[in-house]
């Protein structure tokens, strides 16, 4: 099958660096390849050269004629003109006569309206208009580059469909585990300057790329012991100096430089959260809060407790006011009706999604140590800020150049050094996901699971939600708000399911029902009277259970009764999640029957 791009014998340098050094890469017809690698290892450079945006400096790239290519890149909004949503969209068909109706498809099943104009979009906005521009003129080769930042879970899911469905080839980038393993059936790994590539889907990628690791691992002992020996004989002295021993010299030479070399790339980020002081049992406890912005309701009546080293995740479309409601929860933002009270001792570190807080013109070190000087205090004890940025894969050239150079994903990452040099018991996370590498989100995960104190977060990862939250709270983005326990995937086996009442069709011959159905059936009336009853034990019980945790020292006088606790309030909290959805799920579904009468 004659490949849509082939990329030979491709070298390539970027900033005084060789990224790519005789690479060969071929795209097939309907692929569907996913690109993993760290931050700053090429993907998105490899997607411009498959797109052809960007020239190569030695080899070639070869391409079907006429291939109707299309490049989704993973930029901020820059486009301000009073050009309407519509046309920025239509402007990139050719004139066929079926233009106004497909931009009209795409743009309904993206939510998005036609008429506003490009520069009064918000950023999730914005995001969903390029994604839009990008697939209306069904193109045969798709690249997707971070498609997932500034989304909603909602259009997540919508576009994991689409690209399932999408007759094309489909190469992505992307840190979504979950839009991963539903779309890539090929994997291509650059790594240390060497693009692998393993036929199978990403959920064989973590094993291969560990097996291939560790492969390397041991050649790179098998060096280490071969130089200890060339050593050896170097030490021995006026023999290696002999000219038919050159060869021999220059060789240990080599291996020198190789083992340098490896050593470098194959350092790894080192994530950890200082807690600091640790704060009250009981972190935040919101009574029927409510928020309304420009008339429009964002949140009505939700009552929420958290408890110290509670994982709380919030979702929900965008503009539904998931920012909105961590800064109510944290005392930033006030609520117009309804109790918030904080708990005590708390310390609040905030990752900011907006990278409003850096300053691009300064360098990463005077962003470390704003006031001068060369250490960092780092969980109580100076490091040297070259020495502490190393451990978040900065080399010092880096450390000495403007943040303004940085990709995004090393954006986040300097910011997550910057706050995890400051001790804080409560984590707030804004969309942290975005533009991290897969290495780096397990060294973040990692550092969670370690961390002692509280995190709220907003995320439309979702795998990255289920590994994190204990709790999550969904936005309808019409005031209403829900906790569900767990993360992501609970929500989904726990939420209400719709309710579809259509009327059967009739067979030939058979009777109209005179009345139709007005009422729930005995059974489901019936436990739907008995439910705010079992509900209101299930809240005494967690209330008796949550009491005798906040004994400081129930774990140090009986650790098995701590255990048996905490086991107990994690099963009542589930039973009491389920017996909430169950209510309003019955209750919806009388209402409804109810209105027919």
């Amino acid at each position: 099958m004659t490949p849509l791009v082939s990329i030979r014998s491709a070298f390539l340098r970027v900033s005084e660096r060789s990224l790519f050094t005789d690479l060969d890469f071929h795209i097939q017809p309907k692929e569907r390849l996913c690109i993993v690698g760290r931050n700053a290892s090429g993907k998105s450079t490899l997607l411009k050269l498959i797109a052809g945006s960007m020239e190569i400096d030695r080899g070639e790239r070869l391409c079907r004629s006429g291939l109707r290519i299309s490049l989704l890149d993973q930029g901020v909004a820059t486009e301000v003109s009073d050009q309407k949503v519509s046309d920025y969209v239509s402007e990139i068909l050719v004139e066929g006569g079926q233009e106004d109706h497909k931009t009209a498809s795409i743009l309904e099943q993206l939510k998005l309206r036609p008429t506003p104009l490009m520069k009064t979009l918000s950023g999730g906005e914005w995001r969903r208009v390029v994604l839009a521009r990008a697939l209306v003129g069904e193109p045969e080769l798709l690249l997707l580059d971070e498609p997932t930042n500034h989304l909603d879970v909602d259009t997540i899911e919508w576009l994991e469909t689409y690209l399932n469905g999408f007759e094309g080839a489909v190469v992505l980038v992307s840190h979504d585990r979950t839009l991963l393993g539903k779309v890539a059936r090929r994997v291509a790994w650059l790594n240390d300057g060497v693009l692998r590539t393993l036929d199978a889907g990403f959920e064989y990628f973590e094993r291969w790329s560990e097996e291939i690791s560790s492969s390397e691992a041991e050649e790179r002992r098998k060096q280490s012991r071969k130089i200890v020996a060339e050593e050896r004989w170097l030490r021995h002295g006026v023999t290696a100096r002999r000219k038919r021993n050159q060869g021999r010299l220059r060789k240990l030479q080599t291996l020198r430089a190789e083992r340098r070399s490896v050593n470098i790339v194959k350092k790894k980020a080192s994530l950890e959260i200082d807690t600091g002081a640790s704060s009250g049992n009981a972190v935040i406890e919101a009574r029927n809060i409510g928020k309304q912005f420009d008339g429009r309701v964002l949140i009505k009546d939700l009552t929420v407790r958290i408890m110290r080293g509670d994982r709380i995740a919030i979702v929900g479309p965008n503009g539904a006011g998931k920012t909105t409601l961590l800064r109510i929860l944290i005392g930033e933002l006030k609520p117009d009706n309804g109790d918030l009270r904080l708990g005590t001792r708390l310390k609040t570190l905030y990752f900011d999604q907006r990278r409003e807080s850096l300053d691009c013109n300064l360098t990463l070190w005077q962003t470390m140590c704003p006031n001068g000087g060369e250490m960092v205090n780092v969980r109580g004890r100076a490091r040297h800020v070259v020495g502490y940025l190393s451990d978040f894969l900065f080399d010092e050239s880096q450390v000495r150049s403007p943040v303004g150079n940085l990709s995004g994903g090393e954006h986040s990452r300097l910011l997550l050094a910057r706050l995890f040099a400051r001790p804080g018991n409560l984590l707030v996370l804004d969309e942290p996901t975005n533009d991290l590498d897969v290495e780096t989100l397990d060294l973040l995960q990692e550092a969670l699971d370690e961390y002692k104190g509280t995190v709220l977060l907003v995320s439309h990862d979702r795998d990255f939600i289920d590994r994190m939250a204990t709790s999550t709270i969904v936005l309808d983005g019409t005031g209403g708000a829900i906790e569900y326990i767990g993360g992501y995937t609970d929500y989904l086996r726990f939420k209400p399911k719709p309710i579809n009442i259509e009327p059967k069709r009739r067979r030939r011959g058979t009777k109209v029902p005179q009345k139709a159905r007005t009422r729930l059936g005995y059974k489901e009336q019936y436990e739907l009277e008995g439910l705010p009853q079992n509900i209101e034990k299930l809240n005494r019980k967690l209330s008796d259970l949550e009491s005798l945790l906040a004994d400081p020292n129930l774990y140090l006088k009986d650790p098995v009764a701590f255990e048996v606790v905490t086991n107990d309030l994690a099963d009542v909290r589930m039973v009491l999640a389920r017996s909430e959805n169950r209510w309003i799920e019955l209750e919806n579904k009388r209402e409804e029957l109810e209105t027919k009468i």
